[in-house]
């Protein structure tokens, strides 16, 4: 059996750093698979969501 590892770092005021292969389905179905490395936002002020666009740099977004 062939496994998939994923790892998941949260970034200190940054992104969720995603490393592995992922697949990320949007909300219309579509999906997109990533390798390597894929920064994902969790501040919500991406204007590119799912993925980080930087914008938590001009927000002060710190958690």
């Amino acid at each position: 059996m062939e496994t998939n590892n994923v790892k998941i770092q949260v970034a200190a005021g940054g992104p969720l750093l995603v490393n592995g292969t992922v697949t990320i389905v949007d909300r219309d179905g579509k999906e997109t698979t990533k390798e390597g490395m894929t920064a994902l936002c969790r501040c919500g002020l991406s204007a590119n969501k799912p993925y980080c666009d930087g914008a938590h740099k001009a927000g002060n977004f710190e958690k």
